[in-house]
């Protein structure tokens, strides 16, 4: 996509001179501001946030409405902006998501837009507003909808959030029991359909990240993991019945023991090969002649200790590398490829080769040129892609490149 070299709409202008607002700060000195100032200012800064929150979702929603990136194979706005602003996927496709919402709750749309309020209390008005049964008239919806904007001029988001689970008894009072009922079912069947999880690695040794899943399940993994780490000598210790409750650290490291022990024979297969880490050792390293870091098929690497003490409850397969420490062809003539040269495929790619593409499950071996026009089934002619990406690769109107890094890009032919 083309840089306008200068902007012509209001919001592009504004978005311009904004930027150049803050670059004439940004190497200002605070040091003088006084209390006075300083909180006066903390203020407006915070709703000039509010206030660029919801121009972005709003510009986000217009690039959705436009499919910006399509023409370059980006699998939705989202993943376009993601790629070209390095943000993550989760917060691109926020953005977006935001813009809908507001566009269909105009009120909280100007609220935001005027910085009366934050993005955390437009949130849960949508929340609950969205959640008030479609029999409500539109009249007592706006007036439901004025009602949150109205305590969340005194009240922070989570506060607000408290307050919105009783909104209906605000606006139909007779029927609220009722209501609390079928919420309660709503949000256990909203639950079983939203679940998520997201996870990245903050480059020194930890994965971070978080999760969300239905409170029954919820319940469920707390007393997996409280029974793994409850103390074992504390009855011993202190006598029957005296239980104290796990830490933190101990909960981590029970569920470092539930992932290394869930047995592998029950994990599904993806692409053809199980869903099990892979991990690259040297032989020296294994018989501990050596000291070097293995490598797994995620690209992740882990000390030779922990390789070692893996290896001890896992299963060893020998894969032989060239002299450029990439895996051999090990392949058969046949259309497919094996799980033996898939997983020797994900060792090498450890992710989907579309250009600016990071996903690393669920991937598919590509023939780069087709099987049917005389490819072969071997690694010089495979890549690893996304289920997005190899229909890409496959769609008539898109040009495929091949680049010699092993990243593939794809344009939309004119």
């Amino acid at each position: 996509m083309t840089a306008i070299a200068t902007p012509r709409h209001r919001v592009s202008v504004a978005t311009a001179h904004l930027n150049a607002e803050l670059d004439a700060v940004a190497d200002a000195s605070v040091w003088s501001m006084d209390p006075a100032e300083t909180g006066q200012t903390l203020i407006d800064l915070q709703r000039a946030e509010a206030r660029l929150v919801e121009l972005k979702a709003r510009v986000a929603a217009h690039a959705d409405d436009l499919h910006l990136g399509h023409d370059t194979g980006a699998s939705s706005a989202a993943a376009w902006l993601a790629h070209q602003t390095k943000a993550t996927r989760a917060a691109a496709g926020g953005a977006v998501r935001l813009g809908r919402d507001l566009e269909a709750h105009p009120a909280t749309r100007d609220a935001l837009a005027a910085g009366d309020l934050h993005v955390e209390q437009a949130r849960v008005v949508i929340r609950w507003v969205d959640r008030l049964p479609d029999t409500v008239p539109a009249e007592k919806v706006v007036e439901a909808e004025a009602h949150l904007l109205g305590l969340a001029r005194d009240h922070d988001a989570t506060v607000l959030n408290q307050m919105g689970r009783h909104l209906f008894e605000v606006i139909a009072p007779d029927e609220a029991d009722a209501h609390e009922a079928a919420l309660l079912e709503r949000e256990e069947a909203a639950a079983a359909k939203t679940c998520m999880l997201t996870m990245h690695d903050d480059g020194q040794g930890i994965t971070r990240g978080s999760f969300a899943i239905p409170t029954y399940h919820g319940a469920g993994l707390r007393k997996m993991l409280t029974a793994e780490a409850a103390p074992k000598h504390v009855a011993a210790t202190q006598g029957p019945g005296v239980e104290r409750p796990p830490t933190p650290e101990a909960m981590g490291q029970a569920f470092c023991e539930l992932i290394e022990h869930y047995p592998a024979d029950r994990l599904p297969k993806t692409g053809g090969v199980s869903a099990t880490v892979v991990v690259l050792i040297d032989l020296d390293v294994l018989l501990g002649r050596l000291e070097k870091a293995g490598v797994l098929d995620t690209g992740e690497k882990i000390s030779p200790a922990l390789a070692r003490r893996l290896a001890c409850e896992a299963g060893i397969i020998p894969v032989v590398l060239g002299g450029d420490s990439q895996p051999l062809d090990v392949g058969r003539k046949s259309r497919y490829y094996t799980p033996a040269q898939r997983t020797a495929m994900l060792v090498r790619d450890r992710k989907c080769r579309a250009e600016g593409c990071d996903r690393t499950t669920g991937l598919h071996a590509h023939h780069k040129t087709r099987w049917a026009d005389g490819g072969r089934t071997d690694l010089a002619d495979g890549i690893s892609l996304c289920s997005w990406h190899h229909h890409r690769a496959h769609d008539p109107k898109y040009d495929t490149t091949y680049h010699p890094n092993g990243d593939v890009t794809f344009h939309m032919r004119t």
